[in-house]
């Protein structure tokens, strides 16, 4: 199965900052888009705290809810990113909510009888004012796989600062080099992760 259709992306911004409120989560998941972009990716940015997100686990909650709306978009979607900030330790409760919704997906299938997010690349943005990024990855991680997702190698980009102090990812004068590279790598190999499972989807 070949195609010459561009790869498109989705990010899920997961910050607590209504727009247009400055936000690190946004714009560390602006950076991954630009990357993307530099791979022939692409993107489309959501700010889910501007949207009406019901919550629950079904893929339509009714009454309102603008999940079915963001959803539409993420199926027309190769890649995923879900970029949070840490809370006490945790991903953003916006970014809770989108796993629950996401959990809908679980008895969803396409027309081969394959759930729908067997093909999608998931990857992962954190920020925070101290250490965390490692636990809360590894918590999306393994949700997003659960719902079918897969995870490229150096899936996940973050920054956080030093313990005790009130300095934001978006307060930086410039990007540590070690954050830039690894946006970068993060960037290459889910484009590549994505091409492959458009060229080899999973078997039916």
């Amino acid at each position: 199965m070949t195609s010459a259709k561009q790869l498109r992306a989705l990010a899920l911004v997961c910050t607590l900052t209504p727009s247009p409120g400055a936000s690190s989560s946004d714009l560390l998941a602006e950076h991954v888009m630009d990357q993307f972009a530099a791979n022939g990716v692409k993107g489309e940015a959501i700010r889910v705290v501007d949207h009406d997100v019901k919550p629950g686990v079904a893929v339509d909650m009714g009454d309102g809810d603008t999940w079915p709306d963001i959803r539409s978009r993420l199926l027309e979607a190769d890649i995923l990113l879900l970029a949070t900030p840490i809370w006490l330790g945790h991903p953003s409760s916006v970014a809770q909510r989108v796993l629950e919704r996401l959990d809908g997906e679980l008895s969803e299938t396409d027309d081969r009888g394959v759930p729908r997010m067997y093909e999608k690349v998931a990857t992962v943005a954190v920020v925070g004012n101290e250490d965390g990024a490692h636990k809360v990855s590894a918590d999306l991680f393994q949700a997003l796989d659960d719902i079918g997702f897969t995870i490229p190698a150096g899936g996940v980009t973050y920054w956080v600062g030093e313990a005790m102090h009130g300095t934001d990812f978006k307060d930086l004068d410039e990007v540590p080099d070690t954050v830039a590279q690894t946006t970068k790598r993060l960037a290459a190999n889910a484009a590549h992760l994505a091409r492959v499972l458009r060229e080899s989807p999973y078997p039916a």
